[in-house]
C-alpha cells in the first residue's frame, strides 16, 4: 500500500508541475517561449553569401601541410626591417627560454633538462628557413619547444626566423 501511496504521490505531483508551468508559459508576459522565432530556424531564406568571404585558398593548413624544404620566406633573406621585427618578436616570446644571449640560457630554460636550443648552434644556423618556421609554428617533436601557430602571426614567426638567420654561429 505505501508504494502505490508514494506512486500516486509522484504522479500527482508530476501532474501538477506540468500544469502549473504550463499556466506560467500561457500566461507571464515573456513566457511561450516553444513559439520565438529563435526556435524556428531556417524560415528565412538564407542570406547569399559574397565573394570572397570565405576562405578557399592559404591559411596556416597549407605552412602545416607544405615539406619545410619547399617554405620560403616571404621577404629577401638578411632583409633589415624583417630583422628587426624578429628581434622584437624574439624578446617577447622567445627569450625566456632562448635567452638574451640566444644560447638556451633564459630565466625559464634554465629550469628544463635538456636546456633549450642554442640558437647560434652550427646545426640551428645551417637549417633551412622553412625547417626554423615549422619549428617555431609547430614545436619540436619529442622537445620542449611550444607550437606558435596561434600565438605568433605567419610574418613575426617568419620574422624570428630572420633574425635567428641573422645571428650566426657562434664562436
Amino acid at each position: 500500500m505505501k508504494k502505490a501511496t508514494a506512486l500516486a504521490i509522484i504522479l500527482v505531483g508530476a501532474i501538477g508541475a506540468y500544469h502549473l508551468l504550463m499556466f506560467y508559459d500561457n500566461n507571464f508576459r515573456y513566457g511561450r517561449m516553444r513559439e520565438t522565432p529563435a526556435v524556428r530556424p531556417h524560415e528565412e531564406p538564407v542570406p547569399a553569401m559574397h565573394a570572397g568571404v570565405v576562405p578557399v585558398g592559404g591559411g596556416e593548413a597549407v605552412f602545416r601541410a607544405t615539406p619545410a624544404a619547399e617554405l620560403r620566406p616571404p621577404f629577401a633573406a638578411g632583409d633589415g626591417t624583417a630583422v628587426a621585427r624578429g628581434r622584437s618578436v624574439y624578446f617577447t616570446f622567445c627569450a625566456q627560454c632562448h635567452g638574451p644571449a640566444y644560447d638556451g640560457n633564459g630565466t625559464v630554460g634554465q629550469s628544463f633538462v635538456p636546456s633549450p636550443t642554442d640558437l647560434r648552434a652550427p646545426k640551428v644556423q645551417a637549417a633551412p628557413a622553412g625547417e626554423l618556421f615549422k619549428s617555431v609554428s609547430y614545436g619540436v617533436p619529442g622537445g620542449r619547444q611550444p607550437a606558435l601557430d596561434t600565438t605568433i602571426g605567419v610574418s613575426d614567426r617568419w620574422s624570428v626566423v630572420a633574425f635567428v638567420q641573422s645571428l650566426g654561429v657562434r664562436r
